[in-house]
């Protein structure tokens, strides 16, 4: 316990003393994002808007008959699984796509997967804002429950730095792993009830939805938005053990095989 608090100081100390190159790391990530488009930052708005415009077309006749606020449904889904695909597949490639800076400057590694992951969740907090917006059209009521909100997008933050440590060690050896993860992903969605409901499985089915991590931050939030219900103390230990354990699995991955990037790269 004490070598693992003493290193987590170091990575702080490390931290702190690079917030510029950090804060530039961010602003850069963002300018080579938006470079050239004529629309900018509002494509993260417009992005997940047109996906959930799509699904809205395709599934409201199967599901949206039956569910209460299927917008809103959808919408939740959409916009958690958009962000984790893109904080996590950006975190894939952070070391290779800046490979020339780490080559030439000791600089802690984990700053280049940090500071994609920031870009994301902002864009993220930019949808979340529009997501906002159609649950005042659709008749919802906010209330004070709505303040627990940032523990299931605390916990997703903490996730996705995880599975991107994971991906980015992955993928300086083994470059395969972005057509394997994109498959992955497409699978992944499909598993997440993002357009369709798991009330029609059986209960030892519904129970099995909850292996998939993403499904159960989307399904906190339904549950906060939709039903207007506090999940109970078992599912946010849920939630923060699906986030620790794959954060702390994601640390070591990293830091296994720190020392053997430079190789690679």
């Amino acid at each position: 316990m004490g070598t693992a608090i003493r290193s987590a100081k170091k990575s702080l100390s490390r931290f702190a003393s690079n917030r510029f190159l950090f804060e530039e790391l961010v602003k850069r990530d963002f300018e080579h994002k938006y470079k050239r488009t004529i629309l900018g930052m509002a494509w993260s708005v417009l992005s997940p808007l047109l996906t959930l415009l799509v699904m809205k077309l395709v599934f409201t006749g199967f599901f949206g008959r039956t569910t209460p606020h299927y917008t809103i449904y959808l919408f939740a889904g959409t916009i958690v699984m958009a962000y984790y695909k893109e904080a996590t597949n950006n975190g894939m490639t952070s070391m290779i796509s800046n490979a020339s800076v780490i080559n030439k400057i000791n600089v802690p590694k984990y700053l280049f997967l940090f500071s994609r992951n920031v870009s994301s969740l902002v864009n993220f907090f930019l949808t979340l804002a529009v997501f906002f917006v159609f649950c005042i059209i659709d008749g919802i009521t906010f209330r004070v429950s709505f303040l627990l909100l940032v523990f299931p997008v605390l916990c997703l933050v903490i996730m996705n730095l995880g599975i991107g440590m994971i991906l980015s060690a992955l993928y300086v050896f083994f470059r395969d792993i972005k057509y394997l993860y994109s498959v992955f992903l497409t699978l992944l969605t499909y598993l997440s009830a993002i357009f369709y409901t798991v009330d029609s499985f059986p209960y030892s089915v519904q129970r099995l939805f909850l292996l998939n991590p993403v499904y159960v931050i989307i399904k906190y939030i339904r549950m906060i938005v939709i039903d207007g219900t506090v999940p109970s103390l078992q599912y946010h230990a849920l939630c923060l053990a699906y986030a620790l354990v794959i954060a702390l699995a994601g640390a070591f991955f990293y830091k296994h095989y720190n020392r053997r990037f430079v190789y690679y790269l």
